[in-house]
């Protein structure tokens, strides 16, 4: 059974008095890629989060087709910045399978497979803190990867990476789709978005203004916020 849709029902989050996203509904379904797109501060990080569930929302709620707990062990997050553990590269990757039963050799082994196919197997004796922006995100891919999730939440995966590093990244995130896992990607860059995108959340000032297919919303985008916003003006 899948975990999705994932259904958002009035969600709201609010910060020293100050609300930062909502009041937001979203239906999440098991479809092509969603990619959250809005300028900085629309609250993209913030709505991706609640729907993790690392990020607890002051008011509203967020249901899977699936009790919670299940849900969890079917999805993983990638944040902008990698998260880096003392650890070496292959121990980072087989840490997630480790906490979830398998045996050392087993997770190791698995984790070497994920490493080669993200171009990091000759560096699984590395230490995680000496690889390049790059190689960091392709490693925090790679862990988050390992246990095949059905659901993978990306933030800004590739805002601090060079076009090289930005492609590398999308062809592991393809592969990764094409394999059953449906990605959800909040980011500002619209290239990327049309890249990867099969539907289009627009955010701004922490609310919705556009939900809809990726085709239409560059073919001509309903609201004005969003014409702008397509046209590169600064949008507030």
């Amino acid at each position: 059974m899948t975990i999705l849709p994932l259904t958002l029902d009035g969600i709201e989050v609010r910060r020293a008095g100050r609300t930062i996203l909502g009041p937001v509904d979203l239906r999440v379904e098991n479809s092509g890629p969603l990619v959250v797109l809005g300028p900085n501060g629309a609250g993209k990080s913030t709505l991706l989060r609640v729907c993790h569930g690392i990020t607890r929302p002051t008011a509203g709620s967020t249901t899977w087709s699936v009790p919670r707990a299940e849900a969890d062990l079917a999805q993983a997050f990638v944040f902008q910045t990698p998260i880096l553990l003392r650890r070496t590269a292959l121990e980072k990757v087989a840490y997630p399978l480790t906490i979830r039963g398998d045996t050392k050799k087993t997770a190791r082994a698995r984790a070497a497979q994920m490493l080669e196919e993200v171009g990091l197997s000759a560096m699984s004796h590395l230490r995680a803190s000496v690889l390049s922006g790059g190689e960091k995100q392709k490693l925090a891919l790679a862990r988050a990867l390992v246990t095949s999730p059905e659901v993978l939440f990306l933030d800004e995966p590739t805002a601090s990476l060079d076009g090289r590093s930005t492609r590398e990244i999308e062809a592991i995130l393809a592969h990764a789709q094409s394999h059953g896992t449906k990605l959800v990607m909040a980011t500002h860059d619209l290239g990327q978005a049309r890249r990867i995108a099969a539907h289009i959340t627009f955010l701004l000032n922490g609310q919705i203004v556009e939900s809809t297919p990726a085709a239409d919303f560059f073919a001509g985008p309903e609201t004005a916020a969003a014409q702008a916003f397509l046209k590169g003006d600064i949008v507030e």
